[in-house]
């Protein structure tokens, strides 16, 4: 489990491909990688990763995830090239803060970026998304935006808008992001269970 508030950026180093999955290789600086162990969870623009290899120095790691040609297919980590960024959150331990929101890091789907504004102390975006999916999206609601816990804006018919501070542009790899560009989206599993339970019921009640 992940709580959405991302603790650093890690910049791609390698990527290998052998057949049916990629090999990805972060750098990042070695604080983050303190007492890890093969086979622990890190969250990389959300999606939850199997650590399967590591090295580090005094000031700099390196870290190896293997992922599959299904989750290459649903998320964005398949457009990952050399020198990329991305968000990178260490699983939720017993005892620490939960600044976010709960989040699994199993990613549902992608949204396209379709529009950025920028302003002084603001940035607003809008994101396009299926509508299949823009059901469990809900106003002063929670959806974590490559791994990354915000509160969603104003939602409209074929997306929603997000209301960035500077802080998270500045920490997050959402400050570099284009009009274009796909992100990966995990819904609230609490606006999830809610909503289907509501149409489970209705349905029953007009069934009947």
């Amino acid at each position: 489990m992940f709580t959405g508030i991302v603790q650093t950026k890690a910049v791609v180093n390698t990527i290998t491909d052998k057949g049916q999955f990629r090999r990805l290789e972060l750098r990042v600086a070695s604080e983050h990688l303190d007492n890890i162990e093969t086979g622990a969870s890190i969250a990389i623009n959300g999606c939850c990763l199997t650590v399967v290899s590591f090295a580090a120095s005094d000031s700099e790691a390196l870290v190896c995830f293997d992922i599959i040609d299904e989750t290459l297919r649903l998320t964005n980590l398949g457009a990952l090239k050399q020198g990329s960024e991305v968000n990178f959150e260490r699983s939720l331990s017993f005892g620490s803060e939960l600044g976010g929101h709960i989040v699994s890091g199993h990613i549902h789907t992608t949204a396209t970026l379709a529009k950025r504004i920028d302003s002084e102390n603001n940035c607003r975006m809008f994101l396009t998304l299926e509508p299949k999916w823009l059901e469990f999206i809900l106003a002063k609601g929670f959806v974590a935006i490559d791994g990354a816990s915000l509160t969603v804006g104003e939602v409209e018919e074929n997306g929603f808008w997000l209301h960035l501070i500077p802080e998270t542009l500045a920490l997050t790899i959402l400050g570099d992001a284009q009009e274009g560009q796909k992100i990966n989206i995990e819904a609230d599993q609490q606006t999830i269970t809610i909503v289907e339970t509501v149409k489970r019921v209705l349905a029953q009640k007009f069934s009947g």
